[in-house]
């Protein structure tokens, strides 16, 4: 299954969607039908994503060489994603309550949705992509391993890794996070980059040492 403690319940974040979709339908007044289309639509895609995403098996662990064994696998931390769908359905629903309930100019709701929408919608992707995304580190080599609709892998020998930088934004300080990024030398250079990842300098240290 799918990792993330909350990723069974992703697929409910597309109910408060369909509830305001219904009520422009249903009661919006002096607000035309179509209106509601919109929410409706993406309130069932945001179900039926979160849905498959749960539902989606994890990927396997990786075939292992002649002496090769698995000394750490982690996955990316949900604390940056779960902020950004937060706060951004914070924005969405002052939108959507200045749209409904008050006699705002129609320019403050429109820009309020719009940030929101972005922000929840950016923040949902990251959550998804999160939850079916799997590291393996080996004492042979780093493996980054995606799995959505298709397998996206990536592998460096550690032999061959050239460089390794933490990188942490804004919000992933705050909320105690970083990315790892590592990348390998030679004419053809490959790049993995660990997302969202607890105790990174830990694993920063530990992967120097081990290269």
């Amino acid at each position: 299954m799918a990792r993330g403690k909350y990723t069974k319940w992703s697929f409910l974040l597309g109910v408060p969607f369909l509830l305001v979709g219904m009520y422009l339908y249903l009661f919006g007044g002096s607000f035309p039908e179509e209106l509601s289309y919109p929410f409706i639509l993406f309130g069932v895609f945001i179900s039926l994503i979160g849905l498959y995403v749960y539902l989606r098996a994890a990927p396997e662990a990786p075939n292992l060489r002649e002496g090769e064994e698995i000394v750490a696998t982690q996955h990316p931390v949900q604390r940056v994603a779960i902020v950004e769908v937060l706060f951004g359905g914070l924005v969405l629903g002052v939108g959507i309550y200045w749209l409904l309930f008050t006699f705002r100019p129609y320019v403050y709701p429109t820009v309020a949705f719009v940030l929101g929408l972005y922000l929840f919608s950016s923040g949902l992707y990251t959550y998804w992509a999160n939850s079916l995304t799997t590291y393996y580190v080996t004492n042979q080599r780093v493996i980054s391993e995606y799995r959505f609709l298709s397998l996206a892998k990536r592998e460096i020998s550690l032999n061959k890794v050239r460089g390794v930088e933490e990188r942490r934004s804004v919000v992933e300080t705050l909320v105690g996070l970083g990315n790892v990024h590592i990348a390998s030398g030679g004419g053809k250079s490959l790049e993995i980059e660990m997302k969202n990842m607890k105790n990174s300098s830990d694993f920063v240290d530990d992967l120097r040492r081990m290269i």
